[in-house]
């Protein structure tokens, strides 16, 4: 049986914690800030865990996790 590749673009985008969940960064936070308001852009800042749903899908890109 043939090794699986890993996306390269996943691997660069995601990370695992301990409990196999996925992080990454949050989008919009690269430009025309302006016009959001402080709030949304405080709550920006950092990692996000991923949905269920979303590390379903991101998890086949990562056959042998990170």
């Amino acid at each position: 049986m043939p090794k699986l590749k890993t996306k390269s673009g996943a691997k660069k985008r995601f990370k695992l914690t301990a409990t196999g969940k996925l992080k990454a960064g949050v989008a919009g936070k690269r430009h025309r800030l302006i016009s959001h308001n402080g709030k949304y852009i405080r709550q920006q800042r950092g990692t996000k865990v991923m949905s269920a749903a979303d590390t379903r899908t991101i998890k086949t890109y990562l056959p042998y996790g990170l």
